[in-house]
């Protein structure tokens, strides 16, 4: 289930991204708007968010084509799991500072 979350919600956001990138051939102002609201914090932890559904569907996305590939996979599929869970706990952890760190310096200064 989560897989197929993180999937449509991936899609929505290139569906944003493709939008807002056209803004600039429609109306360069408008563009300069839509990018400057871009650099807040709140939308700073919405690509924190992006980040891990990114990551959570590649590496839910490779543990599925180990069980629908590999003869032992299907017996494996839950320690397959908390293995994708556990790297995507450590990698999270890991994009904390550069996902988040402008926005921590916005709002508590340097």
């Amino acid at each position: 289930m989560a897989h197929r979350v993180t999937g449509v919600l991936i899609f929505f956001f290139l569906f944003v991204h493709v939008l807002d990138t056209a803004l600039v051939r429609v109306s360069p102002e408008a563009y300069d708007k839509v990018v400057a609201t871009y650099k807040t914090p709140i939308v700073a932890c919405l690509e924190y968010g992006l980040v891990a559904a990114i990551l959570f569907h590649a590496l839910n996305g490779l543990r599925i084509i180990a069980v629908d590939f590999w003869a032992k996979g299907p017996r494996y599929q839950k320690q397959m799991l908390w293995t994708v869970v556990g790297v995507w706990v450590v990698l999270m952890v890991g994009a904390l500072y550069p996902v988040l760190g402008h926005a921590v310096r916005e709002l508590f200064g340097s």
